[in-house]
C-alpha cells in the first residue's frame, strides 16, 4: 500500500499527489513478486513434505510386508515344533489340543527376536532325560513281575481246566490247550510289564532281565501246576 492518506488530498499540492500515485504500481508489483515468491517457497516445502510422506509410506509398506513374511515363517516353524512335540509326547499332548494361538510374551529386559524363542523351544523339545540304570530294586521288581505272572498263569490254567472238565462238546476238548497257552502267556505278559518299566527309565531291557522275568514266571507257573496236579484226586 502507499503512504498516501486521505488527509493528503487536503493539504498536498497536485505534484505531490501525482508523484505518490505513480509509486503505487511499483509498490504493487513488488508486493506481487513477494507474494509469488512466498507461494513458490510454500509450494516447494509442501511438495517436499509430500515426497517425504510418500517415502515413509513406501518404507512402511515394505516393513509390513517383511513383518508378514517373518510372521509366516515363525508360524510355520512353530507348527513344525508342535508337530515334533506331539510326535515325541504322544497321547499326552492331546489334552493341550491343537497348536495354541500366538501371544505376546512377557516383556523382558532384553528384547530378543522370535528365532531365539523358537530355538529355546526346539532345544527343550529335543532334550532327552538321561537313562536311569536298572538298579537292584528294579531287578527285585522284575522278579515280582515273574512271580505274579507265574501265579496268574497257574490260576488261569487251573480254572480253564476245571471248566473244560465240567463242560461237554468242543470246549471240553479245547480247554486243556487254552489252559496251557494261558499258563505260558502270563509269564510273557510279565516280560511286557518289565519292558514298560525299562522304557519309563529310558533304558533297554537286557537279556538277563528278560531271562529273570520269564524264567521266574515259568518256574513259578510250572511249580504251581505240578503242585496242583499232585494235590488233585
Amino acid at each position: 500500500m502507499s503512504d498516501l492518506e486521505r488527509s493528503d488530498f487536503d493539504r498536498a499540492d497536485y505534484r505531490t499527489v501525482l508523484r505518490r500515485l505513480t509509486t503505487l504500481d511499483q509498490r504493487a508489483a513488488r508486493l506481487r513478486a513477494e507474494a509469488e515468491q512466498w507461494h513458490t517457497e510454500q509450494r516447494a516445502i509442501a511438495d517436499e513434505a509430500v515426497r517425504e510422506a510418500e517415502t515413509r509410506v513406501r518404507a512402511a509398506r515394505q516393513t509390513v510386508k517383511k513383518a508378514r513374511r517373518d510372521l509366516e515363517e515363525v508360524d510355520a516353524r512353530a507348527a513344525g515344533l508342535w508337530a515334533d512335540y506331539v510326535h515325541r509326547v504322544g497321547a499326552v499332548a492331546e489334552r493341550f489340543g491343537k497348536l495354541p494361538p500366538a501371544s505376546i510374551p512377557r516383556q523382558r529386559a532384553d528384547e530378543r527376536p522370535p528365532e531365539e524363542y523358537l530355538a529355546e523351544v526346539e532345544k527343550r523339545i529335543k532334550w532327552t532325560p538321561p537313562a536311569r540304570p536298572i538298579t537292584l530294586g528294579v531287578k527285585v521288581l522284575f522278579v515280582i513281575f515273574g512271580l505274579v505272572g507265574g501265579i496268574l498263569g497257574a490260576i488261569g490254567n487251573q480254572v480253564l481246566r476245571e471248566t473244560g472238565a465240567a463242560a461237554i462238546g468242543d470246549w471240553h476238548e479245547a480247554a486243556p490247550v487254552v489252559a496251557l497257552l494261558v499258563l505260558l502267556a502270563c509269564p510273557v505278559l510279565a516280560v511286557v510289564a518289565a519292558k514298560l518299566v525299562a522304557d519309563r527309565r529310558k533304558t533297554a531291557l537286557d537279556t538277563s532281565a528278560v531271562v529273570t522275568v520269564l524264567g521266574t514266571g515259568l518256574v513259578t507257573a510250572m511249580l504251581l501246576f505240578t503242585a496242583v496236579q499232585y494235590a488233585g484226586p
